[in-house]
């Protein structure tokens, strides 16, 4: 190992232990800078951008990464103003979430404090460079981020407007670290820092996160890839899941939440599937179905088992016919990543059942699947969706970022008063 990036997460171990113990003011202040320094770097911001998604181009990148790797000047005035929602939440150090009296007189506390360093590992989109860095300042941790080399400029130029902002509130450049050296050994050298780093967030494709988890020594959150269903029920208003179909898939394909599968009870298929089809073509979806959704339309292709796991991130859909609520659910116990699952139904039974027996990180009842997203949940942004089953499950905003320790307030009390004895 090189030990370049023991220096980084060392000054950032320090820039961490000056952060967790700055006032709540302090820290809203400086996100709020962080937001100001994108606005007035915006040309720069979007220049970086424009030689990465060139050089992005030339290098072959598929249509859903160069998506996820535009910058233009609304998507960074939703960054900015992402941040200034971060900004004003409540501050979440020292909150009490828990007190009570022992019948010894002893005051137990439960607190909320920073997690210290986290590592935040992560490829294409640009804002997790400003999002991750304000979610976890924010909560009093310092961070450091390693970005994708497609996002190389990108990156470096937001990571100028935060280094500003840290600069402008006398705080150390070193809590917002960018790794700028983007070679594979160096992501290899930070997953072994158990020393140092606290927390490791890998965000990307199903292969870095696979990469991550099998080497890192840290403690790890996935952000795992999103298989997200939409299952029409019986008892389903057709206009409302044609819309929550066509926004799931279509709105924005790329994205993790976006709907990779489609499952229709049998009983309304024969009405609701035609339309949908219909539907899904004159968007350009290629939609790759069950034998009984082949017999509706000759341009459905056979889909496999694999179609079913599959996470598109494109314009293309799996789709299934099913007898009832009990095969949906099979099939989504079966083929789910624990991301998002939706039921469009007018039966509240069936509602009920399908939220109680999913386990996804979000259970949407005649919602859009592109919901399940930390500014549209109220946490003002998110630094990933975790799908592991830890502290923190589904969209990570800044109370994600902290965790409870205990607080004993006493007078002097011991154990075990004998043990004194004279």
């Amino acid at each position: 190992m090189s030990g370049y990036v023991r220096a980084l997460a060392q000054r950032a171990r320090e820039a961490a232990a000056v952060l967790a113990t700055s006032d709540g003011a302090t820290r809203r202040r400086l996100i709020e800078s962080m937001a100001a320094q994108i606005d007035a770097q915006a040309a720069q911001v979007l220049a970086a951008n424009a030689a990465d998604l060139a050089r992005g181009r030339d290098a072959g990148l598929s249509p859903a990464m160069l998506d996820r790797l535009r910058l233009d000047p609304a998507r960074l005035g939703a960054i900015a103003e992402a941040l200034r929602e971060v900004a004003a939440q409540a501050d979440p150090l020292g909150e009490v979430t828990r007190r009570e009296q022992r019948p010894n007189g002893l005051t137990i506390e439960r607190q909320r404090v920073p997690l210290g360093l986290i590592a935040m590992i992560y490829e294409a989109r640009p804002n997790v460079t400003a999002d991750a860095a304000a979610l976890c300042l924010k909560a009093g941790n310092a961070v450091l981020l390693r970005g994708g080399s497609e996002a190389r400029d990108s990156n470096r130029a937001i990571a100028a407007c935060l280094h500003a902002a840290l600069r402008e509130q006398g705080l150390p450049e070193a809590a917002a670290t960018l790794i700028e050296d983007t070679a594979r050994e160096h992501v290899l050298e930070l997953l072994q820092l158990s020393d140092l780093i606290d927390l490791a967030i890998p965000r990307g494709g199903e292969g870095l996160i696979r990469f991550v988890a099998e080497h890192a020594r840290v403690p790890v959150i996935k952000h795992y890839k999103g298989v997200c269903h939409l299952y029409v029920d019986r008892a389903a208003d057709p206009e409302r899941a044609l819309a929550l179909l066509i926004d799931g898939k279509t709105s924005r394909p790329g994205v993790c939440n976006a709907l990779e599968t489609l499952l229709v009870h049998a009983q309304i298929a024969p009405d609701f599937l035609p339309r949908a089809l219909a539907a899904l073509a004159a968007r350009g979806v290629e939609v790759r179905g069950c034998e009984r959704t082949q017999a509706l339309s000759a341009a459905v292709l056979p889909a496999s088992e694999a179609d079913y796991d599959a996470e598109y991130l494109d314009l293309i859909l799996s789709v299934r016919v099913v007898e009832d609520i009990d095969a949906a659910l099979a099939h989504i116990a079966r083929h789910g990543s624990d991301h998002t699952e939706v039921i469009v139904t007018e039966d509240a039974a069936a509602a009920d059942a399908f939220v109680r027996r999913t386990r996804s990180s979000a259970v949407m009842v005649n919602a859009s699947s592109r919901f399940n997203d930390g500014g549209q949940l109220g946490l003002g942004a998110e630094i990933g969706i975790s799908t592991t089953r830890l502290h923190a499950y589904g969209p990570m905003g800044v109370e994600s970022l902290t965790i409870e320790r205990y607080v004993v307030r006493g007078d002097g009390q011991v154990r075990h008063p004998e043990s004194l004895g004279g």
